[in-house]
């Protein structure tokens, strides 16, 4: 079963990841490449995704589309990257997402395969 991890950043991570010191920083990436490389053989693909800033937003509801720079939510939280991973069940995907060592929220969403894209 196919499911897409999402990394949800907070504005109380991004502070306490600016505040950290340049070892301490490389310490902390050290333990997301560590999780990559534990989890690789589950891994199907999945990137780091550009600051929230760079998003554009389209607002299909009611009338004409509406077209807005930034995020798509708004609040303090903002998904930085995912992951799609191909596990044999949600508990295996919990399990993975418990061990995510970088920001503090995973949202974990099973992939529709039934439905074709395009």
């Amino acid at each position: 079963m196919k499911y897409v991890l999402m990394f949800v950043e907070t504005e109380q991570f991004a502070n306490e990841l600016q505040a950290m010191g340049p070892a301490e920083r490389e310490r902390a990436f050290a333990r997301v490449h560590e999780w990559w490389e534990a989890h690789a053989g589950r891994i199907t693909g999945g990137q780091k995704l550009q600051p929230a800033e760079t998003a554009t937003t389209v607002r299909l509801e009611g009338g004409d589309p509406v077209v807005v720079d930034g995020p798509f939510v708004e609040g303090k939280e903002v998904i930085s990257g995912y992951v799609e991973i191909d596990v044999a069940d949600l508990d295996e995907a919990l399990r993975i997402a418990k061990s995510w060592p970088g920001c503090p929220v995973v949202e974990i969403r099973p992939v529709d395969v039934t439905t074709p894209v395009g």
